[in-house]
């Protein structure tokens, strides 16, 4: 598993810790990629923001048809990467409705598995990140799979036991009050260029940019490991809230 450990929080607001109980302060962070110190600034590392096109929601039988990767550093894009991508499917009307892409787009693209590896080495020493990191993940891991990437050689970023940085879950936290925390709405809001909405390479840069707007909020840790851990602690407690309004609403029905 990877984790490191690292201080908690346990202080004052002026960040400082309790007296007597800072050698109590230790915790173990989880979901770390193994090269990255769980004490480093993330701000500071690379972070690679990844946004797929697809041909449906359901990552076990629907296809990837574009992947867009941007890269950032220190609050800048560094690097940007597009593939589109033959699904081996129709591209169904419903997806090509909201992304454009359609079967005459991608006919003469390459499958999943020729770039597989071009895909990998764009990621190498990089923090993963997606906006809804889970949809993402999982197309993208279900793609490499199909590819015949065993898991025990999966590259870092495709480990289950890595987590993606999820600038959703933040965008939920710090902007409570906003009726949709959609890619859209929250770049409009923050004043972040987005022209082609649904088309891999916008939204990626378009969402890691919002990442590094939202990252101002103190809100947001710095330490690489205890951004893990906030997120995954704030993504549980918003998953039990929409729970409990689903069912909240069934109730009332």
């Amino acid at each position: 598993m990877s984790r490191a450990v690292l201080d908690a929080c346990g202080c004052f607001p002026t960040g400082r810790h309790y007296a007597g109980i800072a050698h109590l302060l230790r915790s173990v962070a989880r979901g770390l990629l193994e090269d990255v110190a769980a004490d480093a600034h993330w701000y500071d590392v690379p972070v690679a923001l990844i946004d797929v096109e697809t041909t449906g929601r359901d990552a076990s039988v629907d296809r990837v048809v574009e992947i867009g990767i941007a890269i950032g550093k220190g609050g800048v894009v560094v690097a940007r990467h597009n593939w589109l991508v033959n699904p081996g499917i129709p591209i169904p009307a419903e997806a090509s409705a909201v992304h454009k892409i359609t079967d005459d787009d991608v006919k003469d693209k390459p499958r999943f598995e020729a770039i597989a590896s071009e895909i990998a080495a764009a990621l190498v020493g990089a923090i993963p990140a997606a906006y809804n990191a889970a949809f993402d993940k999982a197309f993208i891991t279900n793609e490499f799979a199909r590819a015949g990437l065993r898991a025990e050689s999966a590259p870092p970023f495709l480990r289950q036991n890595v987590d993606w940085f999820d600038p959703l879950v933040w965008a939920r936290e710090v902007h409570r009050s906003e009726r949709s925390r959609a890619l859209g709405d929250m770049a409009q809001l923050l004043g972040i260029k987005l022209d082609q909405a649904h088309r891999a390479s916008d939204d990626a840069e378009a969402a890691l940019m919002v990442l590094y707007a939202l990252a101002k909020d103190v809100r947001l840790p710095r330490p690489y490991g205890a951004f893990v851990q906030e997120q995954r602690r704030l993504g549980l407690a918003q998953a039990d809230e929409r729970r409990r309004y689903r069912m909240g609403s069934q109730g009332r029905n």
